[in-house]
């Protein structure tokens, strides 16, 4: 799932860093980033086609190859909205999955 990430605390951010979900569960999303996070700091994910933006904590940075980063971050008290089941090109990922067999 496309989303935006973006720090909360700093204000000479830049502009969210466009990235993709690696996992999501009820309480928490691993994201894919170009930037390393500190363990503790606050941030925000905006779903890119719509829907709710969640702030969470982040709770591990893994370096990972090419420079690149995991962040997991963590949703304290509310759970993620949006569905684990994204369409694709208007099929849902069940049905692929499905399919394959």
């Amino acid at each position: 799932m496309e989303v935006n990430l973006a720090p909360i605390a700093s204000a000479n951010s830049g502009p969210p860093e466009r990235t993709i979900t690696d996992n999501i569960s009820p309480h928490g999303v691993r994201v894919r980033s170009t930037c390393e996070w500190r363990l503790g700091e606050h941030a925000e994910i905006i779903p890119s086609k719509g829907g709710s933006p969640m702030r969470g904590e982040v709770v591990y940075c893994q370096k990972v190859e090419n420079g690149r980063f995991f962040v997991g971050l963590k949703f304290a008290g509310s759970r993620v909205p949006w569905s684990i089941l994204e369409r694709f090109n208007g099929l849902l990922l069940a049905d692929i999955f499905c399919a394959m067999r």
